[in-house]
């Protein structure tokens, strides 16, 4: 029996318009209403996730946040931390000092501010388009930005991770460079084709799953996650259900146990629905309008033993 769904956000939970569709919506809800767990897996810092616990009422259900690509997780209703594991000052430090020789853009997380060397310079062309990753990084986690011209000298504490931008070209001819001093005392990967990150060694969403949900008693044989990006593969691989968006990488998919609709397609609703989470039904709705009643059909959600 499924107790925990388990979603990476962009690419995956949300659209290509950065929404999340109302029949998934509709299916998350009525599954957090039947008692299923509800968790948040991304990159991104906990208040980047802020907004879409809002949207399901994760915060009403005791829903998780596995930020920071699993450094971090924490009750969305009540702020208790279940898991942390920072990078230490020191690794932090020596990340900064060698990033120095490359042109990538710093990026720390603290508090309600976003920690960076250059908030105007790191622009690129990204789809035919220019693209300020410091700016749309700031908005869409509702960051104040604050720049500094040492970031290294600055960050004098353990940080949960240190994210990287660039032009992805950039990224694919010098991530190895980046990357080559710490492949033993870190863990470090790209989650989108502009960002390439750092965190603390063992550090994924699955060693972040293991623990949380290991003190709530549910095993990963009672977890389904989804995603679609190489930051996905630990938990796709430790989920009971590893499922896999049609949109997601190749990687991602000879991993997962199976692959749904795409992240515009509802693919999670309609992988939930074959697992017998949320199975559509149709019925006959009554309203009263200004003439009387009047009747629609409608798509609701009933829930189906498994």
């Amino acid at each position: 029996m499924i107790k925990a769904i388990i979603l990476d956000i962009d690419g995956t939970l949300t659209n290509d318009r950065k929404e999340i569709t109302p029949r998934t919506k509709e299916a998350l809800l009525r599954a957090q209403d039947d008692g299923v767990l509800l968790a948040l897996a991304s990159g991104r810092p906990d208040m980047g996730l802020v907004k879409w616990a809002r949207e399901l009422h994760m915060d009403e259900h005791h829903g998780l946040f596995l930020c920071y690509n699993g450094a971090k997780v924490l009750d969305c209703q009540t702020g208790d931390v279940l898991f942390s594991q920072s990078l230490t000052k020191e690794e932090a430090r020596d990340v900064l000092e060698h990033l120095k020789q490359f042109e990538v853009t710093p990026i720390i997380a603290r508090g309600e501010y976003m920690h960076t060397t250059d908030v105007f310079g790191c622009t690129f062309d990204y789809k035919g388009a220019p693209l300020n990753i410091v700016e749309y990084e700031s908005r869409g986690n509702n960051y104040l930005l604050c720049e500094h011209e040492d970031l290294a000298a600055w960050a004098d504490f353990p940080v949960e991770k240190i994210l990287t931008a660039a032009a992805p070209a950039y990224l694919q001819e010098n991530h190895e460079a980046m990357a080559a001093p710490f492949k033993d005392r870190l863990s470090c990967m790209f989650t989108a084709d502009y960002y390439f990150e750092y965190t603390a060694k063992g550090v994924n969403k699955a060693t972040a799953m293991e623990v949380a949900f290991g003190k709530l008693g549910i095993s990963r044989d009672e977890m389904i996650a989804f995603g679609d990006a190489e930051n996905d593969l630990a938990m796709l691989e430790y989920a009971g259900i590893g499922v896999a968006m049609a949109n997601a990488s190749e990687e991602v998919k000879v991993v997962a146990d199976e692959v749904t609709l795409d992240n515009n397609s509802d693919g999670i609703a309609a992988a939930l629905e074959k697992h017998g989470v949320a199975v559509a039904s149709d019925r006959i709705e009554f309203f009263y309008g200004a003439n009387g009643f009047f009747h629609r059909k409608a798509v609701v959600f009933v829930t189906a033993c498994v």
